[in-house]
């Protein structure tokens, strides 16, 4: 199995619809991009603010293995979401690692 951690900061000016927008096309890739086991995406809601860093959107996808994530990156709903929020991001953070 193989991890992808996805942080996003979002510039001040977006939306919370826009956000939720995000959100969904992300949940929206389960059972339409091969290779993904599991996925969970979200609003930051949490009350340690102090530890937030500005970041407002976490995903976490579980994929079958790690050439499963490659072909993600290249899959076109998963282009569709990186155009959409592109212009809303100031900062991101990404984090793949194997586990069993």
């Amino acid at each position: 199995m193989f991890e992808h951690i996805v942080l996003l900061k979002f510039k001040t000016d977006i939306s919370i619809a826009e956000q939720e927008e995000a959100v969904m096309r992300a949940h929206d890739f389960k059972g339409k991009i091969p290779g993904i086991v599991d996925l969970s995406a979200g609003i930051n809601v949490t009350e340690e603010i102090e530890h937030t860093q500005g970041f407002t959107l976490g995903i976490r996808v579980t994929f079958e293995n790690q050439q499963a994530c490659r072909d993600y990156i290249e899959h076109p709903l998963h282009q569709n979401l990186l155009q959409f929020i592109g212009p809303f991001v100031e900062e991101i953070v990404v984090i793949d690692y194997p586990f069993a």
